[in-house]
C-alpha cells in the first residue's frame, strides 16, 4: 500500500499587538477613477482669472467647453485644448454672477449685479438680448433642457423670473421667496418645471403651466440654500447650505432621503458627476460633487448614501462643474484659480456617440474586437476582475520563514529567543515570547540563559519594557525575570549596571504618569463647565 504522505503547513509567529496606519487602507476602482483626473501636461500651472470663481458652466455639445464667471468677464474654454478660447466683457456693467448654455451651445446668457440678464452669441461676443426687470442684483440665470425659446433668472430682489427671449419680456414673476434667490436649476424631464433655492431656507419647485397656485411644491433645507440642482432621474432634488448637502423626493412629495455632513464650512457648490467606465460595478452611475470654503472636494454616492472618494484644494472653492462627456472636471477658488482635471483616453479607441439622459449625445470610447492576429489576444483576461458571483481560487503563497520560526518549529526555544533578541525587532521578540508562554517554555529558556545571554535580554527589557504597546506583558516578566536570576546579577557587575538602567527608567516612566494625571485633574473640570455653556 502506497503511504500518503502530508505536508506540513507553516504558520510564521506574529506579534497579537499591530500598530495600523491610517492611510494602509488600499484604494477603491472609484477612489482611483476620480484621481486620474490630472492636469494636463501642456497646462502646468492652474488657470489663475482676476478675481473669484461664481460659476462654471458646461456646453451640452460637442467638444463641450466651459464658461466661467468672474468679476465683469465670462471667459470660454475650449473642450479640447483646455486653453482660453474667448473673453466677454465689454457687454457687462459689473461682476458677472452665473451663466447658462443654450442647448444647442450657440448663445449663452448670463447676469450681473447690475440686474441685468444678457443673451450672447458666442462667435460674434455680440449681446442679442438684454433682459431687464430684476431691481437687485441677479444671482442665478438658467435655460430649460431643450426650450431655445425661454428662461429663468432670480436675484437679490426675492422674485423669480420667466422670460421670453424672443420679445425681451417678462412672462411671470414667481413670488414667495422672502430673501436672496441665490441658485436654481432646470428640470431634466420637463422644460417647464425648475427649481430655486433662496436664503430664507427654503427651495421652492415652479410648473410654468400653473402659476395661479405658486410653487408647486416647497421644503426647508434648515439653513440659506448656496445651490439647489436636480439629479438626472428628474425625480430628486439636491440642496447644498451650510455645512451640508441634502436629497429631496418630489416624486414622494417633498421626502428628505439623506443628508450629508462631511464639509466643515459653507457648501458652496454642486454638480453631478458621471463615472464613465466601460465596464466595472461603479460604471455608468452619477455621483455629486460637492465643493466647500474648506477646501475640499467631496464625492457623494447618493445611491449608497455614503462618501466615496475626497480630495484637498490649497484655496476656498466656490463653483464645480463636470462635462458631459466625463472627461474634464473644473473646480473655481475664491483667488480667481481654476483648477482643471482631465481624465486620460487613449487614443486607440474609437468613439461612439451616446444618449445619456439629461446630458443629450455624448462620446463613450469603444474598445477594438481583438483578434488571434493581436498579442493582447493572447493576454486577454488577466487583468480582469471578478464579479460578485465568481469563485475564486488563489495560489498559495510563498511563506518567508525567519530564522526564528525555524528554530521554534524544530523546538529549539531558547535558541529562537536568542535569534530574536539578536534581530532587533522589538515586535517578532515579543511575539517569540508569547509562543513560548503558550508551550510553558519561556522561564525554562530564561533559567538556562548565559550571563551574556542574560545582559542581552535585560538590555531588551529595560529598552522596550515602559513602551505602551509592550509594558503589559514585558514588566511581568521582568519581575520574574530579576527574582529568578537574583544570585547571577548580584555577582556580575554588567549585570548590575542594567538592572540600574532599567530601575531609572521605570521610575522616570511613574513620573511622567504622575504629571499626565496631574494635567488631567486640571482639564477636566474645565472641559466639564464649558460644556454646559
Amino acid at each position: 500500500m502506497a503511504e500518503t504522505q502530508s505536508i506540513a503547513r507553516t504558520f510564521p509567529v506574529k506579534p497579537k499587538l499591530k500598530s495600523t496606519s491610517a492611510n494602509s487602507s488600499t484604494p477603491t476602482p472609484e477612489s482611483k477613477y476620480w484621481k486620474s483626473f490630472k492636469t494636463p501636461k501642456e497646462i502646468q500651472t492652474p488657470q489663475t482669472l482676476v478675481s473669484s470663481i461664481n460659476s462654471i458652466a458646461f456646453s451640452p455639445t460637442s467638444p463641450h467647453d466651459f464658461a466661467a464667471t468672474h468679476s465683469a468677464t465670462v471667459s470660454i474654454y475650449s473642450g479640447k485644448t483646455l486653453e482660453p478660447k474667448t473673453t466677454i466683457s465689454s457687454a457687462f456693467r459689473d461682476t458677472v454672477t452665473s451663466a447658462s448654455f443654450r442647448s444647442d451651445g450657440r448663445l449663452i446668457a448670463a447676469g450681473d449685479l447690475s440686474g441685468a440678464v444678457q443673451v450672447l452669441d458666442l462667435k460674434t461676443r455680440v449681446p442679442l438680448r438684454r433682459l431687464r426687470g430684476h431691481t437687485r442684483p441677479v444671482r442665478v440665470v438658467r435655460y430649460p433642457r431643450v426650450d431655445k425659446l425661454h428662461l429663468f433668472s432670480g436675484g437679490d430682489d426675492s422674485i423669480v423670473k420667466y422670460w421670453d427671449i424672443t420679445t425681451e419680456s417678462k412672462i411671470y414673476d414667481l413670488l414667495g421667496h422672502k430673501d436672496y434667490v441665490r441658485c436654481g436649476d432646470a428640470s431634466p424631464v420637463s422644460d417647464d418645471m425648475f427649481v430655486s433655492g433662496s436664503y430664507d431656507h427654503t427651495v421652492k419647485v415652479w410648473d410654468v403651466r400653473v402659476m395661479n397656485s405658486g410653487s408647486v411644491m416647497e421644503f426647508d433645507h434648515g439653513r440659506p440654500v448656496e445651490d439647489v440642482m436636480y439629479l438626472p432621474s428628474g425625480g430628486l432634488v439636491a440642496t447644498a447650505g451650510g455645512n451640508s448637502v441634502k436629497i429631496w423626493d418630489i416624486l414622494g412629495g417633498g421626502k428628505l432621503l439623506c443628508t450629508m455632513e462631511s464639509h466643515n464650512k459653507t457648501v458652496t457648490s454642486i454638480c453631478v458627476g458621471k463615472i464613465g467606465k466601460e465596464s466595472g460595478e461603479e460604471a455608468q452611475q452619477y455621483r455629486i460633487l460637492s465643493v466647500a470654503l474648506d477646501g475640499y472636494m467631496k464625492v457623494f454616492d447618493y445611491a449608497k448614501f455614503k462618501i466615496t472618494h475626497s480630495m484637498r484644494f490649497p484655496n476656498p472653492l466656490m463653483s464645480v462643474g463636470f462635462s458631459p462627456d466625463c472627461s474634464t472636471r473644473v473646480i473655481g477658488a475664491s483667488n480667481g484659480t481654476l483648477y482643471i482635471g482631465r481624465r486620460k483616453v487613449k487614443e486607440s479607441e474609437s468613439m461612439e456617440l451616446v444618449d445619456v439622459g439629461g446630458f443629450g449625445q455624448v462620446e463613450e470610447p469603444q474598445r477594438r474586437v481583438l483578434r488571434p492576429s493581436y498579442y493582447r489576444y493572447f493576454l486577454r483576461g488577466q487583468s480582469e476582475k471578478p464579479s460578485e458571483w465568481d469563485y475564486l481560487i488563489k495560489k498559495p503563497k510563498k511563506i518567508k520563514v525567519t530564522e526564528h520560526d525555524k528554530l521554534l518549529k524544530k523546538f529549539m526555544h531558547k535558541e529562537a529567543l536568542l535569534a530574536a533578541l539578536n534581530g532587533k525587532n522589538p515586535a517578532n521578540v515579543v511575539a517569540v515570547m508569547e509562543e513560548l508562554v503558550a508551550r510553558k517554555k519561556l522561564m525554562r529558556c530564561v533559567s538556562n540563559l548565559e550571563t551574556e545571554e542574560l545582559g542581552l535580554l535585560l538590555k531588551f527589557l529595560q529598552r522596550y519594557s515602559t513602551m505602551p504597546r509592550f509594558s503589559k506583558f514585558l514588566m511581568g516578566l521582568t519581575k520574574k525575570v530579576v527574582e529568578m536570576r537574583a544570585d547571577d546579577i548580584k555577582s556580575s557587575d554588567e549585570l548590575r549596571g542594567d538592572i540600574r538602567n532599567l530601575k531609572r527608567d521605570v521610575e522616570e516612566e511613574i513620573r511622567l504618569q504622575q504629571t499626565l494625571l496631574q494635567i488631567q485633574g486640571i482639564v477636566t473640570p474645565l472641559l466639564k463647565i464649558a460644556g454646559r455653556r
